[in-house]
């Protein structure tokens, strides 16, 4: 449980600077340079990925079991899962999509986590995505009184919602049907 800690404080901790201050963020890219900044910010995301995913798998050898879900709610956090890979590609192409949901990145971490609560009982599980959520829900409301940075994308095209929502359709059906076992172990239908 400790490499899962480790590596979520790694991971969400780099992602939660601007939250707790952006100038301090801005300062430092300044100071050091944005390449570098980019660089020391790129590996501790790295090395907090590669922890989290190590210290998950090793919790699930032991799980610690907090409570059990219904065989229901396998189907509502199925539901909830299809809106996630549309959300992801939305935020990197410019349409009705992300300008409705303002933080499409941040709607599509908090309906992931929330749908894995749903269905995972185990105290990694409540650790792992429990965590995502808390900063999604931290990092939007942060959103409220500081300026994001602006995101790479594509080009604006009246075409960007049909490609995010056909890319995230294709993304989940691989994902449904075999990516996520192979992945992580788990099978999903």
């Amino acid at each position: 449980m400790t490499l899962l800690i480790i590596g979520l404080v790694l991971f969400l901790g780099g992602h939660s600077i601007a939250i707790v201050s952006a100038s301090w963020r801005d300062r430092m890219a300044s100071r050091l340079g944005v390449l570098a900044w980019q660089g020391i910010y790129s590996l501790l995301a790295i090395i907090g990925i590669a922890l989290i995913v190590q210290g998950y798998d090793l919790a699930r050898e032991h799980p610690i079991i907090l409570y059990h879900s219904p065989n229901w709610l396998r189907h509502i956090a199925l539901l909830l899962l299809v809106f996630v890979f549309p959300l992801l590609f939305a935020a990197y192409m410019p349409g009705r999509i992300r300008t409705v949901t303002k933080h499409p990145m941040l709607v599509a971490t908090k309906l992931w986590a929330f749908a894995h609560l749903l269905v995972n009982g185990s105290l990694a599980d409540v650790i792992l995505f429990g965590s995502f959520l808390i900063w999604a829900v931290a990092d939007r409301i942060s959103l409220k009184r500081r300026t994001p940075l602006p995101v790479q994308s594509i080009p604006p095209s009246r075409f960007n919602d049909a490609l995010a929502i056909a890319l995230g359709l294709v993304v989940y059906f691989l994902f449904i049907f075999g990516l996520h076992a192979w992945l992580f172990g788990v099978t999903l239908v």
